[in-house]
């Protein structure tokens, strides 16, 4: 996480985006967005449905997941369903460069908040959609989660072909990869209207970002027309592939030359193996299932610390076995002020001359309500009914913090 007050504005500084998203691909994105200094003003229904309530610990409106998801962001609490609420939010997005919603095509021509709806208001908007299949397809309304793209981009069988039955990744893997895609492409469009002075439409697809995603490695010789053969990155989809116990603990050792195979296996009494053709060339490749059942009982053979030195030492690529906590402990503790304290995971991308990461807490429900409606336009008689009627809510608004306290 970049430090804080000694590098300036964000590079997104200045950039206003109406967030229009819930669970976690699209607040992922846009949490990026926020933390390279963009204004992200997250729309939430009145009740707080949605992103506030994942996870198992949610208290005072937030969770483990949520603080950091909705980090760099204020909170526009309002019913969209009803009709003053939409007008209310066209008011706040006449301010806006970018809107972002991972709402389907037919849910936002109900509501009137389609593309063409935000451009009445604001003609240079960008607008960024994001769904589970093209807005051109039959699915385009189909409901799309993680696991099912999973499932439909080809990833649950290259499972398959590792361990004889398609699984899905112990990770939201097709959520938060949509969610870079998204980022990117908002940060590009927005780049784009600043040197053209116009907006445009953006579509991401989950289907079509994640297999374009998995095709990188596993299109392989399949994607040849002229030679032929079949999909699939023969060295990833090798059961023999993943870490290697030690005799004290779990390591990831993994050769990449010859000279790195040579070194392993003198090191473990099979010299017969040293220079072995297999290992060499091409072979690297299309014998790695072999090659990896060979190092299992040499790695077992001595303890982690004793491979981690070994390896660190020949040049042999090697890492630890982390536990989820372990790496959870590593991060900067910092305080909010309603939910305590809690671990800030940092942003990723560092820059030399700008701000990145944790500016201010998490918002509480509806907490910015009033300020970004009153600098839209609104009277304190509209504020009034608009609350007295459910269309909006006007949240907690103790002191806002954003320091950390690191250990």
């Amino acid at each position: 996480m970049g430090e804080t007050g000694d590098l300036g504005l964000g590079i997104l500084s200045g950039i206003r985006i109406l967030d229009m998203t819930s669970v976690i691909m699209g607040p992922y994105a846009t949490q990026m967005l926020g933390d390279h200094g963009a204004e992200v003003i997250f729309v939430e229904h009145p009740e707080g449905r949605g992103t506030r309530e994942l996870g198992a610990d949610t208290f005072v409106e937030l969770s483990g997941i949520s603080v950091n998801l909705l980090r760099n962001k204020r909170s526009l609490s309002i019913d969209l369903k009803n009709p003053r609420g939409r007008s209310a939010l066209l008011a706040v997005a006449r301010s806006c460069d970018a809107i972002v919603t991972n709402l389907r095509p037919a849910p936002l021509q109900r509501l009137g908040l389609a593309y063409e709806d935000f451009r009445s208001v604001k003609p240079d908007i960008v607008f960024c959609q994001a769904m589970g299949f093209s807005a051109s397809s039959t699915r385009s309304d189909d409901p799309a989660y993680d696991d099912i793209i999973q499932a439909e981009c080809g990833l649950a069988n290259a499972y398959e072909q590792v361990a004889g039955a398609p699984q899905v990744c112990p990770t939201i893997i097709a959520d938060k990869v949509c969610s870079l895609a998204i980022a990117n492409a908002v940060t590009l469009a927005i780049f784009h209207k600043l040197r053209t002075g116009r907006g445009q439409r953006i579509e991401v697809p989950m289907i079509d970002v994640m297999r374009a995603f998995v095709m990188v490695e596993h299109g392989g010789e399949a994607v040849s027309q002229a030679h032929g053969g079949m999909a699939g990155y023969r060295r990833v989809l090798n059961p023999e592939r993943g870490p290697q116990r030690t005799s004290d603990g779990w390591i990831m050792v993994l050769p990449y030359s010859p000279e790195a195979y040579d070194a392993l296996f003198e090191e473990g009494g099979r010299s017969d193996l040293v220079g072995d053709p297999r290992s060499r060339g091409r072979g690297l490749m299309s014998n790695a299932q072999f090659l990896y059942a060979q190092l299992r009982p040499i790695i077992a053979g001595q303890t982690t610390a004793f491979w981690l030195e070994f390896c660190q030492n020949a040049g042999i690529p090697v890492g630890r076995v982390e536990h989820l906590d372990t790496i959870l402990e590593s991060y900067p503790l910092a305080d909010h002020r309603r939910f305590g304290r809690y671990r800030s995971v940092p942003h990723p991308i560092r820059f030399s001359g700008a701000m990145t990461g944790l500016r201010t807490d998490a918002p509480m429900l509806g907490e910015h309500t009033e300020t970004l409606l009153r600098s839209a336009g609104l009277t304190d008689h509209e504020l009034h009914e608009l609350e007295a009627a459910g269309i909006i809510r006007r949240g907690w608004t103790g002191a806002s913090s954003g320091t950390e306290s690191r250990t």
